[in-house]
Protein backbone atom coordinates (compact mmCIF):
# COMPACT_ATOMS: atom_id res chain seq x y z
CA UNK A 1 0.00 0.00 0.00
CA UNK A 2 1.02 3.54 -0.71
CA UNK A 3 -0.53 6.33 1.32
CA UNK A 4 -0.53 9.94 0.23
CA UNK A 5 -1.42 12.84 2.48
CA UNK A 6 -2.26 15.99 0.59
CA UNK A 7 -2.50 19.23 2.56
CA UNK A 8 -4.65 21.95 1.01
CA UNK A 9 -5.60 25.42 2.18
CA UNK A 10 -8.52 27.12 0.48
CA UNK A 11 -9.52 30.76 0.15
CA UNK A 12 -12.42 31.32 2.58
CA UNK A 13 -14.74 32.69 -0.10
CA UNK A 14 -14.47 29.39 -2.01
CA UNK A 15 -14.99 27.03 0.93
CA UNK A 16 -18.42 25.65 0.00
CA UNK A 17 -17.57 25.22 -3.69
CA UNK A 18 -14.27 23.54 -2.80
CA UNK A 19 -15.98 21.07 -0.48
CA UNK A 20 -18.62 20.22 -3.08
CA UNK A 21 -16.03 19.63 -5.83
CA UNK A 22 -13.78 17.66 -3.48
CA UNK A 23 -16.54 15.34 -2.24
CA UNK A 24 -17.57 14.66 -5.85
CA UNK A 25 -13.98 13.75 -6.71
CA UNK A 26 -13.57 11.60 -3.60
CA UNK A 27 -16.73 9.59 -4.32
CA UNK A 28 -15.61 8.94 -7.90
CA UNK A 29 -12.09 8.08 -6.74
CA UNK A 30 -13.40 5.28 -4.54
CA UNK A 31 -14.68 3.54 -7.68
CA UNK A 32 -11.12 3.24 -9.00
CA UNK A 33 -9.81 -0.32 -8.47
CA UNK A 34 -6.43 1.02 -7.33
CA UNK A 35 -7.84 3.08 -4.45
CA UNK A 36 -8.60 1.44 -1.10
CA UNK A 37 -9.53 4.64 0.78
CA UNK A 38 -9.97 8.30 -0.01
CA UNK A 39 -10.56 10.34 3.14
CA UNK A 40 -11.30 14.07 3.09
CA UNK A 41 -10.48 15.68 6.44
CA UNK A 42 -11.19 19.26 7.52
CA UNK A 43 -9.48 21.06 10.42
CA UNK A 44 -12.25 22.17 12.81
CA UNK A 45 -10.06 24.96 14.20
CA UNK A 46 -9.28 26.24 10.67
CA UNK A 47 -12.08 25.26 8.27
CA UNK A 48 -10.07 26.34 5.22
CA UNK A 49 -7.43 23.69 5.95
CA UNK A 50 -7.84 20.15 4.60
CA UNK A 51 -5.93 16.89 4.49
CA UNK A 52 -6.71 14.17 1.98
CA UNK A 53 -5.60 10.71 3.04
CA UNK A 54 -5.43 8.55 -0.06
CA UNK A 55 -4.63 4.85 0.25
CA UNK A 56 -3.52 3.19 -2.98
CA UNK A 57 -3.35 -0.55 -3.58
CA UNK A 58 -0.43 -0.42 -6.04
CA UNK A 59 2.54 1.87 -6.69
CA UNK A 60 1.16 2.90 -10.10
CA UNK A 61 -2.35 3.73 -8.83
CA UNK A 62 -1.58 7.37 -7.90
CA UNK A 63 -0.34 8.13 -11.43
CA UNK A 64 -3.43 6.47 -12.88
CA UNK A 65 -5.67 8.47 -10.53
CA UNK A 66 -4.18 11.72 -11.81
CA UNK A 67 -5.26 10.82 -15.38
CA UNK A 68 -8.93 10.17 -14.58
CA UNK A 69 -11.66 12.52 -15.81
CA UNK A 70 -12.95 13.16 -12.28
CA UNK A 71 -9.50 14.12 -10.96
CA UNK A 72 -8.78 16.40 -13.93
CA UNK A 73 -12.16 18.07 -13.48
CA UNK A 74 -11.48 18.56 -9.76
CA UNK A 75 -7.95 19.90 -10.38
CA UNK A 76 -9.17 22.45 -12.89
CA UNK A 77 -12.22 23.43 -10.83
CA UNK A 78 -10.31 24.11 -7.60
CA UNK A 79 -7.13 25.63 -9.09
CA UNK A 80 -8.14 29.23 -8.36
CA UNK A 81 -9.67 28.32 -5.00
CA UNK A 82 -6.32 27.43 -3.41
CA UNK A 83 -4.78 29.87 -0.94
CA UNK A 84 -1.40 28.21 -1.51
CA UNK A 85 -0.02 25.24 -3.45
CA UNK A 86 -1.02 21.79 -2.20
CA UNK A 87 1.65 19.78 -0.38
CA UNK A 88 1.88 16.02 -0.98
CA UNK A 89 3.64 13.52 1.26
CA UNK A 90 3.89 9.82 0.34
CA UNK A 91 4.05 7.24 3.10
CA UNK A 92 4.54 3.49 3.37
CA UNK A 93 2.03 1.41 5.27
CA UNK A 94 3.22 -0.45 8.39
CA UNK A 95 -0.07 -1.25 10.15
CA UNK A 96 -2.65 -2.58 9.59
CA UNK A 97 -1.27 -5.11 7.15
CA UNK A 98 -1.92 -4.36 3.49
CA UNK A 99 -4.06 -7.48 3.03
CA UNK A 100 -6.63 -6.14 5.53
CA UNK A 101 -7.85 -3.57 2.97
Amino acid sequence: MLIAHIHARVKPEHLDAFIAATLENAAASLREPGIARFDVLQDPSNPTSFVFSEVYRTPDAPAHHRTTAHYLKWRDTVADMMAEPRVRTELSNLFPKDDSF
